[in-house]
């Protein structure tokens, strides 16, 4: 599974996301690369409009927005 975080290095809240996936990726034993993407050509080629961005297997799931652990954990179970 590859996870990616989209948002600026600088980012509080992208950093926060980055720390909570790394955290219920470690915690349920979820084989997965979590990568944080900052530059910026990455993160418009994406397609982000709003940081921070959660995508999973190339699939946006969360942006512009801090998503809850609960959500996290069910969709990297799913």
């Amino acid at each position: 599974m590859e996870v990616k975080i989209y948002g600026a290095s600088n980012c509080s809240r992208c950093k926060g996301v980055y720390e909570t996936v790394k955290e219920v990726v470690a915690e349920k034993g979820i084989s997965a690369d979590v990568e944080h993407v900052t530059d910026i050509q990455a993160v418009a080629a994406a397609g982000v409009m709003g940081s921070p961005a959660l995508a999973i297997d190339g699939k946006i799931v969360a942006s512009g927005r801090v998503p809850k652990k609960k959500e996290i954990e069910r969709w990297l179970a799913s």
